[in-house]
């Protein structure tokens, strides 16, 4: 006769959480990476309409100003760098890495919220103007909008790394911040090179 085997079982040595695939949280931003790329692919898809049923473009303006929105992209590059080694110290579980460079990602995307107010005020067109000033500042008030919303969230994820209520899955949530945050570079790219440089190109 087989032994009796046990009817419940024991998973109190299991852990609470995992990273990456194995996360729900994972999967969430997933899904919300290709809600929100989606956004922002017909917003673009807008602008080239917008761009070829009308004669001149831009409309009764000249072209954005180069320097701010430049400079912002180099800073978004560079954030990169804090941003990778959070992910990695999270994942590794190293708390006091991953709440140091939270902070460093969290001083780049302040640094960059201030040159977008500069971005905006160079664009050399209000929103109301006409569908050229429209699309435009559609396009870098979308990303804008991402870009707070995550320093939103990684400020809180930074404070309850400090001052707590601090559970291990707050790693988790950093790891997956890591990724929305290259999501939210990546995703200016195609913005950067359509507000800028599509206006300079001829017809």
């Amino acid at each position: 006769m087989s032994p009796a085997q046990p009817s419940t079982l024991d998973v109190r040595g299991l852990p609470s959480f995992g990273f990456g695939s194995r996360s729900l949280m994972w999967w969430a931003t997933v899904g919300l990476m290709l809600i929100e790329g989606t956004a922002f692919a017909l917003a673009i898809t807008m602008y080239f309409y917008l761009r070829a049923v009308n004669a001149a473009w831009p409309m009764h303006a000249p072209p954005p100003a180069l320097l701010w929105g430049s400079l912002n992209t180099a800073v978004l590059i560079a954030s990169m760098v804090p941003n990778e080694l959070a992910r990695r110290a999270a994942n590794k579980g190293n708390r006091e890495g991953a709440r140091l460079w939270l902070v460093i990602c969290l001083a780049f995307a302040l640094i960059f919220l201030v040159l977008r107010g500069f971005e905006f005020a160079a664009l050399n067109v209000m929103w109301y103007a006409n569908a050229y000033g429209s699309i435009v500042w559609l396009l870098l008030g979308l990303h804008t909008t991402h870009l707070i919303t995550d320093t939103v969230d990684t400020a809180v994820l930074a404070a309850l790394l400090y001052i707590g209520p601090y559970e291990g899955k707050r790693l988790v949530d950093t790891s997956e911040n890591a990724v929305y945050w290259y999501f939210v570079v990546l995703s200016w790219l195609p913005i950067y090179l359509v507000i800028y440089f599509v206006p300079r190109m001829s017809p």
